[in-house]
């Protein structure tokens, strides 16, 4: 049997990026980050993510149109921490474009990604949301931020 505290230390040593996933709701910012995020398919254009199923944040923000979906960059490591925070305000000090549709895209992102939810799949303790990407810009010029071993970390060439 798989003992839980291993799996989890096994899993960090894979090495992904971190997104904020964020939009407007009735006039307030919604968000979270999640670091469990990948491309799904080019034709249609849909991307996943997988939200902790006990997550408070996911079900206001899954109502939003559209969501945004930003990967963070080097320079947004504070924000990262403070995105996965459930005791202070999310997006203090954090600057946001908000599309027509209420999506929340980071500026200074490496890329960005204006979404709507297509399906949600339970997955264990978790939820894979599968999004319809409606727009996107990206900027390779930006170094993404990466969390690895249950650390924020920076690309380095080898």
């Amino acid at each position: 049997m798989t003992d839980a505290t291993e799996l989890r230390r096994a899993f960090t040593l894979y090495p992904r990026g971190v997104m904020a996933v964020a939009a407007r709701i009735d006039g307030v910012p919604v968000g979270l980050a999640v670091s469990a995020f990948v491309s799904v398919s080019l034709d249609p254009p849909l991307l996943a993510l997988c939200i902790d199923a006990a997550s408070r944040t996911w079900p206001v923000l899954s109502t939003a149109g559209t969501i945004g979906v930003s990967v963070l960059t080097e320079e947004h490591a504070w924000l990262g921490r403070q995105l996965a925070s459930r005791s202070r305000d999310r997006f203090a000090d954090a600057k946001f474009d908000e599309t027509s549709g209420g999506a929340l895209l980071l500026d200074g992102a490496a890329a960005r990604f204006e979404c709507r939810t297509e399906t949600v799949v339970p997955g264990g303790d978790h939820l894979i949301v599968l999004l319809r990407v409606l727009s996107q810009e990206a900027d390779p010029a930006r170094k993404p931020l990466i969390w690895h071993d249950s650390e924020f970390r920076a690309v380095a060439p080898l």
